[in-house]
């Protein structure tokens, strides 16, 4: 099969054979028509982030297509069914496995790229908003890089389960967009301190960090007592100076998450909680796909050039033909 083959650090992106999956129990085989373009793509192609022990070396954690094969004990789907949903590595390919708990049957009203820039965002911002973060009704929530495909889901997610959003981003085309999105807040982290206007603004109860680093203690400075720093990315480096003083007199929660190396049962879990959540409301115009281009799967070393110069809006998607 035609794929993007695994990564050498330093070395171009090329297309070129690689043995095909073969499903075991419980999987799927898919044929891809689409696949997610995410930063943890960015971060393996670059070395920093191997993929879990006996999962594919190919890049690509979310994918849509046809189910070509059925693995042993998978039931409720047939050959050719339309399905969408998150994988553990393998979506740059024309084929993929994929756990049957985290197959989603495609919706009539999605197309395979739209379904494909949907999983790896909106279960991460429902993995660490809600289950983690414990997102609630009257909630003040900072969601840093806003105009990313992770920030403008979650953007929308909290704004849906009506808490109050602040949002950062990278100049005045992201900031308006955030707002767009339907966040309270903005602040261009390029021209402002965020901490200190979400301060002015009244402190916040849950941050979304996706950049770490030098973040920290200015996440801290904004978060009320009792609050929460789920951290997802890693985008200012890996080490940081606490507050330890308000980590404990505010008793303020650090929380490092990462969905990837979730067990697949936990993973399912999530699944089975969003889906449910989130397909209606797209259906009904409630929630926004923010599907911002499409490239080739040839094309898979200038997706990640422009992911890497920040020029998205949401999501970047891969189209295998």
């Amino acid at each position: 099969m035609r794929a993007i083959l695994p990564p050498v650090p330093g070395q171009p992106l090329t297309v070129g054979e690689f043995a095909p999956p073969v499903p075991q129990a419980g999987q799927l085989l898919v044929r891809v028509r689409a696949a997610g373009v995410n930063r943890a793509d960015l971060a393996q192609a670059a070395g920093h982030y191997p993929p879990p022990r006996g999962e594919s070396p190919l890049l690509g954690l979310e994918i849509a297509g046809e189910v070509a094969a059925l693995g042993e004990g998978v039931d409720g789907y047939a050959l050719g069914d339309a399905v969408f949903g998150l994988v553990a590595g393998g979506g740059y390919a024309e084929y993929c496995v994929i756990d049957a708990g985290e197959t989603v049957p495609l919706p009539a009203a999605l197309g395979f790229e739209q379904a494909a820039s949907l999983p790896e965002v909106w279960l991460t911002a429902w993995l660490n908003l809600v289950e983690l973060g414990g997102l609630r009704p009257g909630g003040r929530v900072l969601v840093h890089a806003g105009a990313s495909g992770v920030g403008a889901a979650a953007i929308q997610l909290a704004r849906a389960h009506g808490a109050w959003v602040a949002a950062t981003a990278g100049g005045d085309a992201k900031c308006a967009w955030c707002r767009e999105l339907g966040a309270d807040l903005v602040i261009d982290h390029r021209a402002g301190d965020f901490a200190a206007e979400v301060k002015a603004a009244g402190e916040v109860g849950l941050i979304l960090d996706t950049v770490g680093g030098d973040y920290l203690p200015r996440n801290q400075a904004c978060l009320a007592t009792d609050g929460r720093i789920v951290l997802i990315g890693l985008l200012r480096g890996t080490e940081a100076q606490a507050n330890l003083g308000l980590l404990l007199v505010k008793r303020q929660q650090l929380i490092g998450s990462t969905l990837r190396a979730l067990p697949v049962a936990r993973k399912a879990e999530v699944a089975a909680a969003l889906w449910p959540w989130l397909l209606p409301r797209l259906a009904a115009g409630e929630i926004r796909l923010t599907l911002d281009r499409v490239f080739a799967l040839e094309e898979a070393a200038e997706a990640h050039a422009y992911l890497a110069q920040n020029r998205n809006l949401g999501k970047v998607v891969l189209r295998v033909d």
